[in-house]
């Protein structure tokens, strides 16, 4: 750290004084150097809290003077807030010296935790920018490799979600031509995880219902230990309301954590005793904030170097506060993600990017700490390679008789589709 500025306190807004700084010190007269600026939260302790950064240079900071400004951003990649330049030029000869006044950063975005005081800016050199390394095998390349990808599901059983049988509950099991919202949020989010699953086999977990008197949380969904593709997640999500349980809770998620963290490790064991790698992803359905949030943060902590992404999914209007602060505080490596199903349920693209936002850079992460490289890239044998013939074209053109019932064939054509009697 080269440089602090003045603490500014209980100010959202902080907007700091015009300070002259000595270029030599500063970037050694390169006013392209790549400078890093921090942005902390004050701490009476004198621990304070990194909120976020930016990178960028002398010319740079000259360059947006006036502008839109820099992205406060987390070392999760999330915007923080904004950091304003109202001024910045370089003066003097020989001796110069950089000048930036009145640096202005806003609060960030209403999802974020409060900023109760502004600290001082630490700026720095980035001494790793002129020094060029080899690029980290990205999450490209493991999948090129043959990375696996397993998927498991934990839904949410509590009675918080309101009894299955009444209309506009969450798990409203009373209309069978129209899905729920668990059902909604199964079908749209874990057909998006879906798509990277090796063998589309899943394990399905319930939790917060009472089975003979004792609250479970975290018991097997439907008769089999793993379901075939999405229509079986939600099979196994229907066959749990038949299976005697009293939705009750609280709602806690530790027990699914430590359940999928295990079904995560022994994955990657198996697939490394082949020469394989295997990564999974854990899609938690919830309706609402955890009962024990340290808990849950502290369980998170102690299974984030599992081969796992926890993705936390928010269904119904609830207050989520608390899970997004789950999602930003958990764990000094995040394994983490909370996505709020509403939000993002009525455009597909969206709700994508929301879901798929950390996981590549989760599943590098936990690659290169531990070392492992990805595997040199599949190919595919031209053996392997099946051309299916063009189907057929079928007219399913169906005229039906005065009765409503009867169904006559297109002339000129066999055959027919059969309707059970009583259909209608």
């Amino acid at each position: 750290v080269v440089h602090r500025s003045e603490v500014i306190k209980n100010n959202l807004n902080p907007n700091w004084k015009s300070e002259m700084i000595d270029l030599r010190t500063l970037c050694d007269g390169d006013l392209d150097m790549i400078l890093k600026l921090d942005v902390y939260d004050y701490e009476s302790d004198g621990k304070n809290e990194l909120i976020g950064g930016i990178e960028t240079s002398i010319n740079g900071l000259i360059n947006a003077k006036g502008r839109g400004g820099f992205d406060i951003t987390s070392k999760k990649g999330k915007q923080k807030g904004t950091l304003k330049i109202h001024q910045a030029e370089v003066v003097g000869g020989d001796d110069a010296y950089a000048r930036a006044t009145t640096a202005t950063a806003t609060a960030p975005a209403p999802s974020a935790p409060p900023i109760g005081m502004m600290a001082n800016m630490n700026i720095a050199p980035n001494s790793s920018a002129s020094r060029p390394t080899a690029p980290k095998p990205s999450f490209t390349d493991f999948m090129s490799g043959g990375c696996e990808m397993s998927l498991c599901v934990a839904i949410d059983f509590t009675g918080s979600n309101g009894d299955p049988r009444k209309p506009g509950t969450l798990h409203y099991m009373g209309d069978e031509h129209t899905m729920n919202d668990y059902e909604k949020a199964i079908s749209s989010i874990g057909s998006i995880l879906a798509n990277y699953d090796h063998d589309k086999k899943y394990p399905v977990y319930g939790f917060g219902a009472k089975y003979n008197g004792v609250v479970q949380h975290c018991f097997q969904c439907g008769t089999n230990s793993e379901v075939d593709g999405i229509d079986g997640i939600i099979g196994a999500y229907k066959q749990t309301f038949k299976s005697g349980l009293v939705m009750s809770g609280p709602t806690v998620f530790t027990e699914v954590l430590q359940t999928a963290a295990a079904f995560a490790v022994s994955g990657q064991e198996n697939a490394a005793r082949n020469g394989m790698q295997n990564y999974t992803t854990l899609l938690i359905l919830s309706d609402g904030a955890v009962s024990d949030l340290a808990a849950t943060a502290q369980c998170l902590n102690s299974i984030k170097n599992a081969p796992l992404s926890v993705v936390i999914v928010g269904i119904g209007g609830a207050d989520f506060g608390s899970m997004t602060f789950l999602d930003d505080q958990a764990s000094d490596i995040d394994i983490a993600q909370f996505v709020e199903f509403n939000k993002h349920k009525h455009d597909a693209n969206s709700l994508t990017r929301a879901t798929l936002d950390e996981i590549p850079t989760q599943l590098e992460n936990y690659y290169h700490r531990n070392g492992i490289m990805p595997n040199p890239p599949v190919q595919v044998e031209e053996e392997e390679i099946v051309i299916e013939p063009e189907e057929e074209e079928i007219d399913l053109t169906i005229d039906f008789g005065a009765d409503g019932n009867t169904m006559a064939v297109p002339s000129g054509q066999t055959g027919g589709v059969y309707v059970p009697q009583g259909a209608w």
